[in-house]
């Protein structure tokens, strides 16, 4: 298949760290390590490293992280045809304070990838593509989010799915406004803090009523060690969780699951059945350090359901 994506690049600054500091005191790293991030990024490599054509559209600046946020889409193999540079804004970049367990706090700069010039979008990009993945964080504001929805239009013309991934940070920033953003999502991922941001409901099945009267008709919702709610007009279903010996960092996570069902779905495959290969992924992108340091392959998730893995 062949997915274009958009969504940001970053670096990722990444310090290990028992406690975050009280103003004016400070503690010391346990570790501290650079690692290329960003959800379009993430998405991207996730993709391609499930055996797709992955095209990735974002923006980085002409700095010394550039090289840095650039290490694991090259090394996926994703098509950086439509990637662009600026002369003007630094890469962006994200300090996360990485917790025992896997949690994690982030600091975000605005960078490069709010700037992606929607001037250079072209609809015949999407001619020889099977499906549009994107970050909410592409639709908070400025000239990305513009490429974004001109691309969404370029999409819904051809007929080709659009999956939406939301973000807390995005949804925080926009808020509920943002819904008339995601209606044209055939998919629309999230987690349950951004259901309840989005919808200020506190109940799951409140905010997926909520969605529902919106027209956005198929949702996946992650819940964490639960798993993930699959809401279709058809359907609920709680998906399982897939269990890994070791939590060592969750961010990407997400970005994991999403690639998985996108890649499941494409493939033909239920949302229940693609909901738990999502689950698959989600859980193995947290072994290792780094929203990329864990990319998953086909044989990996097909292992994992076969009891192999």
């Amino acid at each position: 298949m062949r997915f274009f994506v958009i969504g940001d690049v970053s670096v990722d600054l990444i310090y290990l760290v028992d406690r975050l500091p009280q103003a004016g005191e400070e503690v010391s790293a346990k570790r501290a390590l650079y690692k290329p991030g960003g959800a379009g990024a993430t998405l991207a490599a996730q993709l391609a490293s499930l055996g797709h054509r992955s095209f990735l559209a974002s923006r980085v600046g002409t700095g010394p992280l550039k090289e840095v946020a650039l290490e694991g889409v090259r090394r996926a193999g994703v098509d950086l045809r439509y990637l662009q540079e600026d002369p003007e804004h630094a890469t962006t970049s994200i300090l996360v304070f990485l917790f025992p367990g896997g949690e994690r706090s982030m600091v975000a700069s605005i960078g490069a990838s709010r700037y992606l010039d929607a001037s250079l979008f072209k609809p015949r990009f999407l001619d020889q593509t099977d499906a549009l993945v994107l970050s909410a964080y592409a639709l908070v504001g400025g000239p990305q989010k513009a490429y974004t929805l001109k691309a969404i239009t370029a999409a819904k013309r051809r007929n080709i799915p659009v999956f939406i991934d939301l973000g807390t940070g995005a949804v925080r920033q926009v808020g509920p406004m943002l819904v008339s953003s995601l209606k044209s999502a055939d998919y629309l991922l999230m987690n349950r803090t951004e259901l309840r941001e989005l919808t200020e409901l506190d109940s799951i099945s409140g905010g997926l009523e909520r969605l529902r009267q919106e027209g956005i008709e198929r949702v996946v919702v992650k819940v964490g060690p639960m798993g993930a709610i699959v809401a279709t007009p058809d359907e609920e279903a709680l998906v399982e969780p897939f269990e890994v010996d070791q939590v060592v960092d969750t961010t990407g996570a997400g970005d994991a699951f999403t690639a998985a069902f996108a890649h499941a779905v494409m493939e033909g495959r239920s949302l229940v059945e693609a909901a738990r290969l999502g689950n698959v992924a989600g859980a193995l992108a947290t072994t290792e350090v780094g929203a990329q340091g864990r990319l998953v392959r086909r044989e990996d998730l097909e292992d994992a359901l076969a009891g192999t893995g």
